[in-house]
């Protein structure tokens, strides 16, 4: 059995990372740490697991497990390992922000291997960091990675709309039901932060072309739902439609969470699931790329237990057969 650590339990994505680890065959929660819910149940948090866990949120952590995750606020990661002498035995994958680019991946004697399954697994199956991608960028690189291997991408303009789990936990003036009911909002326009990792990670593979922050064009989305991401990528390609869903179906073949369609996709299809779905749509020679995923697993924790599955030799799918919440 894994030994698995949670540091920062009491948000959405430790919500999620306990309700797959503890159904996770090959996993054991060894702590779920929480200072501002120390001795409370879980499940009086997380309240979807009442029935499911007796575990208890403690105010300590400790190194005697194999794995931690990280759902702490961005930054409190590279805090906590700079000053705890973290055994070199222990893995980390940290779901906030502060490993995902090149020039921030270390810390101390630490490396981070950038962890998109799809981008570079193999990577993922030798290391023992591993900084979790964000939910907008792996939606967004998924849509995209098959068309930057083809050296395809020139300018792209696309446009993601969110859930509201997307905020986090904490309360603002647009999460509250009385603003997200009925309404939608832009944010961030063209400078989200999730913009540098998505172009660190085509420009590793389009290695003809540089796709520079003028070229990719960003707009997200606050939604007036809970969960999902929903994106439309748009850019030019001459390739006709067949040879494109042949280069996505090529490039996604070994990986088992990403499936090209060539029906509409919505967001149901998604919700709940480490599923990635993609559509494409052509007219003329203006290509559009959809992209849909789960914000808290895919997006979040999901992906942060593929990660795991691989770096544990695992076949990455355990614990995360899914299905949607198509009704």
């Amino acid at each position: 059995m894994i030994k698995a650590g949670i540091i920062g339990a009491a948000g959405y994505t430790g919500g999620e990372l306990i309700r797959l680890l503890i159904n996770h065959p090959n996993v054991e929660i060894a702590f779920a740490q929480s200072s501002s819910n120390a001795d409370n149940e879980v499940s009086k948090v997380h309240g979807d697991l009442v029935g499911e866990t007796d575990l208890k949120f403690s105010a300590a952590h400790h190194f005697d497990v194999d794995v931690i995750f990280f759902c702490a606020s961005h930054g409190e990661s590279a805090k906590f390992i700079a000053a705890h002498n973290i055994p070199p035995s222990v893995k980390i994958i940290d779901l906030a922000n502060d490993f995902r680019l090149n020039l921030q991946s270390q810390v101390g004697n630490r490396k981070f291997v950038y962890g998109l399954p799809e981008l570079q697994k193999e990577k993922i199956k030798t290391s023992d960091n591993i900084a979790n991608p964000g939910c907008f960028a792996t939606a967004i690189q998924l849509g995209l990675l098959p068309l930057a291997k083809a050296g395809l991408l020139n300018e792209v303009y696309t446009t993601g709309i969110t859930g509201s789990t997307g905020a986090g936990q904490s309360l603002a003036a647009t999460s509250h039901f009385s603003w997200r009911a009925n309404n939608i909002q832009a944010y961030k326009t063209l400078t989200h932060q999730h913009n540098a990792e998505i172009l660190q990670s085509i420009n590793s593979f389009q290695s003809d072309l540089t796709l520079n922050e003028e070229d990719f064009n960003f707009v997200p989305w606050r939604g007036d739902f809970t969960r999902g991401i929903f994106i439309s990528s748009q850019l030019k390609c001459d390739l006709s439609l067949p040879e494109l869903n042949l280069l996505f179906n090529d490039f996604y073949k070994d990986h088992p969470f990403t499936t090209v369609t060539t029906e509409p996709v919505f967001l149901k299809q998604a919700v709940n699931t480490n599923k990635c779905i993609i559509q494409l749509e052509k007219v003329g020679n203006k290509l559009v790329v959809h992209s849909v995923i789960d914000n808290l697993i895919k997006g979040a924790s999901g992906q942060a237990i593929q990660n795991m599955n691989l770096m544990f030799g695992l076949d990455e799918t355990m614990g995360l057969k899914l299905k949607g919440n198509y009704f």
